[in-house]
């Protein structure tokens, strides 16, 4: 072990280990994205079939979040974590194996998703077991940080191998990924004994979870947050990929560049998610919220206009997309934890889970459907409106986001949030 880890305090030493974890497990997370391009011309799709590919996985993410979720208030979390991510690593390799058109990928790809439901969730509710207010919003920030880096490799590992074996083997070689993280997560849950939290009278799921106003305005505001960022992780890779087909490439080399560029622009958010998630432990939460989805919202209603611009020009502003998109994410999830009893903190990230990842299902499809009723509009001579109108469909539901985090600020009711400054 390097000196350097060895100096850590014993909680990062754990925190660095769960990231590395999730970082090899991720990579199944969004690799349909990076092939995208050459399954819909191998299996004939349009653009809303192909979205709703993405939205079937993120369905399937629903109905085991949700229910994994609350049950990490009353049964061990090792036991959920470890076969969750064993069932998606086995399922992504049965698409790699099995999938021949667009029904047996819908249902392959929805059993990946129902095995990720098990891992993001109930790996944050441990992080926030593990630290304290003072350190949550940092520590929570890191942790996010680790799966926005997995999913960068998820893109960029995917569409590498793609472009040289084929989307099969890309698939295959993910899924091993995926074991690598589960091995080293036995080593993470040594010694692990589930925390027990008692219900201070009173208490019941109803009250503390959904009648909790501050609690609900929380995760409706990051309902909106999902609605942008997954309706925009989906269809980058694409959108790279025809920006570099239209100056000249060919469709396998366009491809695997594209999935290149996307996990540029998706890695970068790595580095946000820690720098605003200690950013919020300063400022307050819905302050910190406010100002990144303000910012990632204008992107969203400008970027894809750059589809008629320089690849160059659609990189650049790209990695201020990707560094903004993401960078709220981990202060939605501390601000939760702060907003409801610790008993019922995984009922209340199971709530999150539905109303989040049912948005994230929904918006990769509007986008698909924008751009087929967009398919050829030109508002200007030679200028391509598609791309535009399809990302302004993210930065649609973006925008409600500092909407729900000003009517927080209002309630008098949540002026215990850690940070005392909301």
């Amino acid at each position: 072990m390097p000196k350097w880890v060895k100096d850590l305090d014993g909680n990062t030493r754990w925190l660095l280990l769960l990231c590395i974890t999730q970082l090899f497990i991720m990579l199944v997370f969004i690799n349909y994205s990076a092939v995208l391009p050459l399954l819909k011309e191998e299996w004939g799709m349009n653009n809303t079939m192909a979205g709703s590919i993405f939205s079937v996985y993120q369905l399937g993410y629903i109905l085991s979040g949700v229910i994994l979720s609350t049950m990490a208030d009353r049964y061990n979390i090792r036991n959920i974590f470890i076969i969750s991510a064993l069932w998606s690593g086995i399922a992504n390799l049965l698409f790699a194996l099995y999938a021949h058109d667009y029904t047996s990928a819908m249902i392959l790809r929805a059993l990946t998703g129902i095995g990720m439901g098990g891992t993001y969730m109930p790996g944050l509710k441990l992080v926030a077991e593990r630290f304290d207010s003072s350190r949550r919003g940092k520590a929570i920030g890191i942790y996010v940080g680790s799966l926005v880096l997995g999913a960068s490799l998820s893109l960029l590992i995917t569409g590498t191998v793609a472009s040289f074996s084929g989307w099969r083997i890309s698939f295959i070689v993910s899924s091993i990924g995926v074991l690598i993280g589960v091995l080293i997560s036995i080593k993470v849950f040594k010694g692990y004994q589930p925390s027990r939290f008692g219900k201070n009278p009173g208490e019941n799921y109803m009250g503390s979870v959904v009648k909790n106003r501050p609690a609900m305005l929380m995760i409706l505001g990051y309902g909106s947050h999902m609605w942008e960022m997954y309706g925009m992780r989906s269809w980058l890779a694409p959108f790279f990929t025809a920006n570099l087909i239209q100056y000249g490439l060919s469709g396998i080399k366009a491809t695997g560049w594209g999935a290149t560029a996307s996990a540029l622009v998706v890695g970068i958010g790595a580095f946000s998610t820690a720098i605003t998630g200690s950013l919020s432990d300063r400022i307050g939460r819905t302050k910190t919220i406010t100002l990144v989805m303000i910012a990632s919202a204008s992107i969203s209603f400008m970027f894809g206009w750059l589809i008629n611009l320089p690849p160059w020009v659609a990189l650049a502003a790209g990695l201020v997309y990707g560094y903004l998109i993401v960078a709220d994410s981990p202060v939605f999830s501390t601000g939760l934890t702060e907003l409801v009893p610790p008993a019922y903190l995984g009922a209340a990230m199971g709530i999150q889970s539905l109303i989040g990842y049912s948005l994230g299902m929904i918006s990769p499809t509007v986008f698909g459907w924008a751009l087929d009723i967009c398919k050829g509009w030109e508002p200007a001579p030679g200028v391509s409106g598609a791309w535009g109108v399809g990302f302004a469909t993210c930065g649609v539901g973006a925008v409600a986001g500092p909407i729900f985090m000003y009517l927080l600020r209002k309630d008098d009711s949540s002026a215990g949030m850690a940070s005392g400054k909301r």
